[in-house]
């Protein structure tokens, strides 16, 4: 199993930046693909953006140029710096992992972490 710890979250003015961590901790053998997943009231799940343990990177149309994902394979962290925040941004933010534990590839979420952007 795989424990995703968010944090990073919080309440910033339109315009203002903020940067989300995700540490994996647990017992998996390896970690591949590792991403940021929003959910906003009323609306479904969606993909902010994800990179692979190679360095892809996948980024939704509506934070290209304004969000930055990385990671740390060594620390199996992985980043989503924010910059240019809109109100449109406000969402609870889920960390995913697909990790493998010798028995097969599974997905992990995390708790969530709240980014309220105000006008």
């Amino acid at each position: 199993q795989v424990q995703l710890v968010e944090s990073g979250g919080g309440l910033v003015q339109a315009g203002g930046s903020l940067r989300l961590s995700c540490a994996a901790s647990g017992t998996f053998f390896s970690i591949n693909t590792m991403g940021w997943y929003r959910q906003a009231p009323g609306k479904q799940r969606e993909l902010v953006a994800d990179i692979t343990s190679g360095g892809s990177t996948k980024y939704a149309d509506s934070v290209k140029g304004r969000f930055t994902i990385s990671r740390d394979n060594a620390k199996n962290t992985v980043y989503l710096q924010m910059n240019s925040l809109n109100p449109e941004d406000t969402a609870a933010y889920y960390c995913k992992a697909v990790f493998n534990d010798r028995s097969g590839w599974y997905n992990g979420w995390g708790q969530g972490t709240q980014v309220t952007v105000s006008s």
